[in-house]
């Protein structure tokens, strides 16, 4: 008969001498003991369906997979499903309880991002959710990851519309907790481009640079998507002999010979210096623009 009775099986990862392997648990259907479990291993392929990867029959209140980079690999999404019998019979006590799905490997999050083009930085959390082992070399293990951005918003791609605060991260091993066993973090800012060009799609991708594990040899973390809105820009001019148009409208012209500032933003290390030089012939005083510098 079977019983009212939940299981709650969850997956997590451990280190099971300097191999990773992912644990399914679960709670003992109590009062019944003694019994036995049947454990269902599986992950999701391609196309989202379920794939079985192992099947056991254990008095053990776990189940425990290697992954091996082959039969169970960094990148796949894995469930345990759970039965619990009586011993000695095949009479079934509780109804299959599958676990949530887990992913092994890296996760960015937020998982996608919608930022605006007003200089404000977004932080992305890089981390691993399962172990990071270097048997025999603790003292320098790590994973690097190489970062880099692609616009998606046009035919002809042009500059990424967003910039990174660092172009690699590194992940240390620390010990597992919720669903990170290594995090770092990085800065991602939209670029203020000055174009009219709506609202533009760009992606952040993520290369292992020479992992030592042959576990992360094979895998390539899923990229993050990054919608970049446009917001209104502000224009100024300085032309001709020359003409000067502020941000906020004034209009002014200026003579004089030298080299001047012509803008700074007071909260970036952003200015823009220009050179005006006599243009005049010796007819009239007349200044010119001749050259610029920004930063």
């Amino acid at each position: 008969k079977l019983a009212g009775l939940a299981l709650q099986p969850a997956v997590t990862p451990e280190l099971v001498q300097g191999r990773v392997h992912l644990r399914c648990s679960y709670s003992p259907p109590s009062p019944e003991p003694p019994v036995q479990y049947r454990v269902l291993w599986s992950r999701l392929s391609g196309a989202g369906k379920r794939e079985q990867l192992h099947q056991e029959r254990t008095p053990r209140m776990f189940s425990r997979l290697e992954m091996d980079g082959a039969n169970l690999r960094l990148g796949d999404t894995v469930f345990c499903t759970v039965i619990a019998f009586r011993r000695g019979t095949p009479e079934q006590l509780t109804l299959p309880e599958d676990s949530k799905g887990f992913y092994a490997g890296i996760k960015f999050l937020p998982e996608s991002l919608e930022i605006a083009e007003d200089g404000k930085e977004h932080v992305l959390t890089v981390l691993s959710t399962v172990p990071i082992a270097c048997p025999g070399q603790e003292d320098s293990c790590k994973i690097t990851l190489q970062l880099s951005t692609e616009d998606l918003g046009s035919q002809a791609p042009g500059p990424p519309d967003v910039a990174l605060s660092a172009c690699r991260v590194d992940l240390l091993p620390e010990p597992c907790s919720g669903s990170s066993c290594a995090a770092a973090t990085v800065t991602v800012t939209a670029v203020t481009d000055f174009a009219q060009d709506g609202s533009r799609l760009s992606r952040l991708s993520a290369q292992l640079l020479a992992p030592r594990d042959s576990l992360w040899r094979a895998y390539t973390p899923r990229d993050v998507k990054v919608t970049v809105r446009d917001l209104p820009t502000g224009n100024c001019y300085s032309f001709t002999d020359p003409h000067i148009i502020t941000f906020d409208g004034w209009r002014y012209d200026s003579s004089k010979i030298g080299t001047f500032l012509l803008c700074r933003s007071d909260s970036r290390a952003f200015e823009v210096h220009v050179r005006q030089w006599d243009c005049s012939g010796h007819r009239s005083a007349t200044a010119c623009n001749c050259g610029v510098a920004a930063r």
